[in-house]
């Protein structure tokens, strides 16, 4: 199977020229405007501001002006320098795992090494937070870059730790009071010495400290002897007042059993006296009965005295006798009695005629 190779037709000399001409001058102009836009621009990144400074010509020297976020223009012979506006950490601390200078704003320098008003040394460990408060200070009391870390804030901080630190006995920092009270003191004064320079100190923090091994071994001993002093007062103020307390809650229950007794005795009383209360009500109550009783009695019997008793009494015995059928009484002899005799009834009842 055979292929044909297609045919390359090539420019003879002197045809199109022109086009590559055009193509490298509009690369090259493009090239040109973009270094030319690149050496005269500068970025103000978020949490950055930039002062100008100019080397020479009219205005030589440092702009007033603070540059904020965004593209700003930069001409021959000016230069726009950069200062963070964010939270700057200060690590003084000789312990690896302090150390951050891989992080932006956080830098790491040795211990400060603190000799106490009795001559011992205390490597302390200490953190200062602060920030750049006014950019175009510092770039005309300090320099550009990073100058406001290394001729400022450290040897300041170093100096002025020392110096409050100095005035505590060893003992001092394991009290928790005074120790914050001079890193206070400390930032006060760090605070006073950086304000003009345009850097503020937001706060200062001693977090480790270590004395040396002499000294540690003797503080320790007296520190264990301390606390065994002071837990065993504790130990006696807690028998004490388990003590107190226990007489306490012995007092209380023998009140209860006494309140109970009185409330029992209280309740036995009252209950005798409902009883007796009781007991009267139903004697009056009864005596009352039996002297209507009797009060009747008398008073039928003086009915029964009086003017026509008998047929009332004849009354009672006709209604006694109303519902009876048969009555058997003996007719004859001295108690015999004829029920067709009215007369010698009525005798017998003593109904008068």
């Amino acid at each position: 199977m055979a292929f044909e190779i297609p045919r390359i037709n090539f420019p003879k000399a002197g045809q199109g020229k022109g086009a590559p001409r055009i193509l490298w001058l509009i690369g090259a102009t493009f090239v040109l405007v973009l270094v030319g836009y690149n050496s005269c621009t500068t970025y103000v990144k978020p949490g950055e501001a930039g002062v100008k400074q100019i080397s020479y010509g009219m205005g030589k020297g440092i702009e007033p002006v603070v540059y904020g976020t965004g593209l700003h223009y930069i001409g021959v012979g000016e230069k726009l320098h950069l200062f963070p506006t964010r939270v700057q950490v200060l690590e003084l601390s000789s312990t690896k795992s302090e150390s951050a200078t891989d992080i932006e704003g956080h830098r790491t320098t040795s211990a400060i090494n603190i000799q106490t008003s009795e001559g011992y040394n205390v490597r302390v460990d200490v953190t200062v937070l602060y920030r750049i408060a006014d950019p175009l200070r510092v770039m005309q009391t300090i320099g550009p870059g990073r100058l406001f870390e290394d001729s400022a804030v450290i040897p300041r901080a170093t100096q002025d730790l020392r110096r409050t630190l100095g005035e505590l006995d060893a003992e001092d920092f394991y009290r928790g009071t005074k120790r914050m009270d001079k890193a206070a003191e400390a930032r006060a004064q760090l605070s006073a010495e950086l304000k003009d320079k345009g850097i503020e100190i937001l706060e200062v923090f001693v977090k480790r400290y270590v004395y040396d091994q002499r000294y540690q071994t003797a503080i320790e001993g007296r520190k264990v002897q301390d606390q065994t002093v002071f837990k065993n007062e504790a130990e006696a103020k807690a028998a004490i007042a388990a003590a107190a307390k226990n007489k306490i809650v012995a007092t209380g229950a023998a009140a209860v059993q006494v309140e109970l007794a009185r409330g029992e005795a209280e309740v036995h009383k009252l209950e005798a006296q409902a009883d007796l209360y009781r007991r009267t009500k139903a004697a009056e109550g009864n005596l009352l009965i039996k002297l209507a009783e009797a009060q009747g009695t008398e008073l039928e019997n003086q009915a029964l005295r009086a003017a026509g008793a008998e047929n009332l009494v004849g009354l009672r015995m006709a209604d006694a006798l109303k519902n009876t059928q048969v009555i058997v009484l003996p007719t004859d002899g001295e108690g015999g009695m004829n029920p067709l005799d009215l007369k010698s009834l009525l005798k017998r009842f003593d109904v008068k005629e």
